[in-house]
């Protein structure tokens, strides 16, 4: 006998759901968004095994499209959010502007990162940070035209989990200098 109901909705719901988060921040960053809403990329985040893009768009003008051209990657977007850190949270991979705060809460969080540098910056000392984090492969790091190829190539097991540095010998420097008690 046949089976009255399709199996692909089925199959959709016992996959495991992967949510690619996408942060440009309080910016407007129309070449980042443009890029994860192409064809190339949909397909690269697709072939990686992600369910799910969620776009953080902030004062951008360009709207992505919802849904992805085969309907398998579910798209949704927003501008802005007082926190986007339920966001960064509960996604598998974070895909962010090169501020140092997104980037160091991303890190903290242990979750993967791709940083997508604005070209567009006057002076972009954001780039120096993520150059050097992809270098010390705490991150990866790409371009809105390479964003596609970076996905593809990228093996998160290569990935060294980023330790936050220990304040407190700067700490306790600061306050000799200042006459303060040391313990």
């Amino acid at each position: 006998m046949l089976e009255s109901t399709p199996r692909y909705p089925k199959l959709m719901a016992d996959r495991e759901r992967r949510t690619v988060f996408v942060t440009v921040g309080t910016t407007c960053f129309d070449s980042l968004v443009m890029a994860v809403d192409s064809p190339e990329v949909k397909k690269a985040l697709l072939q990686k095994g992600y369910t799910d893009l969620l776009i953080q768009m902030g004062r951008g003008t360009y709207v992505p499209a919802k849904v992805s051209g085969d309907a398998t990657l579910q798209v949704d977007h927003f501008m802005f959010s007082p926190s986007i850190a339920d966001n960064m949270r509960t996604a598998s991979l974070v895909i962010s502007h090169a501020g140092s705060g997104s980037i160091f809460e991303t890190l903290r969080l242990g979750k993967p990162l791709i940083v997508v540098v604005n070209e567009d910056l006057m002076d972009n000392h954001q780039s120096e940070l993520a150059e050097e984090l992809a270098e010390r492969k705490h991150l990866f790091c790409a371009h809105p035209q390479t964003l596609g190829e970076t996905i593809q190539a990228m093996d998160l097991g290569t990935l060294v989990p980023y330790v936050p540095g220990d304040a407190e010998p700067v700490v306790t420097v600061i306050n000799k200098f200042l006459g303060f008690p040391v313990d």
